[in-house]
């Protein structure tokens, strides 16, 4: 039976049977729900502070680049020391209910989406320490070309360079760890926004994601918010199946 992290390109599925991983798996599945009860406790954004700051850069890229990818201009990211941030983009008048919903649509599940293959790219050693250069080269580029708040323009390269650093100069242990356990904080952050998923206001940033949506799609904002919270935790639980399945 192959031994996790010894073989010359083991698969972590391959090792799956194993004791080491089923405590891996078991150490994620509880970092997680660790995670999700802390963030809706007094003091829990403080601990998991880097991981709040990731989630918002996932969730604000997330709108702006699926405005571009509809044809739509990615404008500005601004980032706040509180955790929040907006994505300032511009599409034209004639898109239709469709198009606008999913720019909506795209923030609250920017993060889990992006996880689930932070969390998948961990099956080998080589695509670990790769997704690992892309996202912090990711937060480096997205620095030079959208970031415009003060906090965001420190915070965000300093991410950049811890995770790019990871993955050029840790150990393949540490970067299929690391790769995983950002993909869950990745995925788990929905549950950081529940209380907004199920708002129609973003305070002074105007309406919520969940009720632009329901401005164009007509069902109410909680149930598109009930949605997102449902889709984000068998987006998680089936990344995770991936990562560990046996060959």
């Amino acid at each position: 039976m192959s031994e996790p992290w010894k073989n010359s390109e083991p698969l972590l599925a391959n090792a799956a049977p194993t004791v080491n991983n089923r405590l891996g798996l078991n150490w994620l599945i509880g970092a997680a729900v660790v995670t999700a009860l802390l963030w809706q406790l007094s003091g829990g954004d403080y601990i998991l502070y880097p991981f709040t700051i990731l989630a918002t850069w996932f969730h604000e890229m997330a709108h702006g680049l699926m405005a571009v990818l509809l044809g739509g201009n990615f404008q500005e990211l601004q980032i706040f020391p509180n955790g929040s941030g907006f994505a300032a983009y511009r599409f034209p008048a004639s898109w239709d209910p469709i198009r606008r919903a999913l720019v909506a649509a795209a923030g609250p599940m920017g993060p889990p989406i992006a996880g689930a293959a932070l969390i998948m790219a961990s099956r080998s050693y080589k695509t670990a320490s790769l997704s690992l250069k892309i996202l912090g080269i990711s937060l480096l580029v997205s620095t030079l070309i959208w970031v415009r708040s003060l906090f965001g323009f420190i915070f965000i390269p300093l991410l950049g360079m811890i995770i790019l650093f990871l993955g050029l100069k840790a150990t393949r242990s540490v970067q299929a760890f690391a790769i995983q356990f950002l993909g869950v904080q990745a995925c788990v952050s929905t549950y950081h926004q529940l209380d907004y998923l199920f708002s129609q206001t973003a305070g002074r940033l105007g309406v919520s994601d969940t009720a632009q949506i329901q401005q164009q799609l007509f069902l109410p904002y909680w149930f598109w918010g009930a949605l997102m919270a449902v889709a984000s935790l068998a987006i998680l639980i089936q990344s995770l199946r991936v990562a560990y399945r046996s060959n």
